[in-house]
């Protein structure tokens, strides 16, 4: 009995190795090209996606995945690498918004708000991506975030039919990042099973428009 529950842990471990494996090869492969950490050499897009994050960690600590975001988002609208931003994140209660404290930030480093544009509703990476295209009307964007989330929204955003490159903003140490690292894998797992499944966003709503 014991031989038999063996084999089939061992089974499943493989299973679970394997489609992570899969997964991760398949959104590294589908960004390869598409990723940017020089504004310089990065092509034009005139609009920007921002993806969001929390200011703050637990424990009241600076967040430097957001710091960093709010650096690259800054440097490509002063390069004029882009013309618009879209800043997407959660703002599922009052007391939480991350589209609205970005916004506040990148005003901060000098961003006129008439370029900025909130999307209050993305709870995900895969909401943010979806609604870009069908609440926002782009079919063409720059990602700005961190290599490996850069890396998962280029997959998403290809399967939606967006032509999208990605910025990398200044990414965390290992160790620091170690917890995010781990938790990413299994967000790829999850990023390709919201494809094959059709998922949709959590909201829609109202098409708010970007000037040309």
């Amino acid at each position: 009995m014991l031989k038999k529950i063996f084999y089939i842990s061992l089974l499943l471990m493989t299973i679970i190795i394997g489609t992570i494996y899969f997964c991760n090869l398949s959104i590294v492969n589908t960004a390869k090209g598409k990723l940017y950490a020089d504004a310089q050499s990065i092509p034009y897009n005139r609009v920007g996606l921002l993806l969001g994050t929390s200011k703050y960690m637990t424990g009241g600590y600076r967040n430097p995945y957001y710091d960093y975001r709010i650096d690259a988002a800054v440097q490509l609208l002063k390069e004029e690498k882009i013309k618009y931003i879209i800043v997407s994140g959660d703002n599922g209660t009052k007391y939480y918004n991350e589209p609205g404290t970005m916004r506040k930030d990148l005003m901060k480093a000098g961003i006129d708000s008439t370029v900025i544009y909130l999307d209050y509703a993305g709870f995900r990476t895969f909401d943010s991506i979806i609604r870009l295209k069908e609440i926002f009307g782009q079919d063409s964007v720059t990602v700005i975030s961190q290599q490996f989330h850069n890396e998962r929204a280029i997959y998403t955003a290809t399967k939606a039919g967006i032509k999208a490159i990605g910025y990398n903003a200044r990414d965390v140490s290992v160790e620091n990042g170690f917890r995010t690292q781990v938790r990413e894998k299994f967000a790829r797992v999850k990023a390709i099973l919201d494809i094959w499944i059709g998922m949709e966003p959590r909201y829609l709503g109202k098409k708010i428009s970007i000037p040309e």
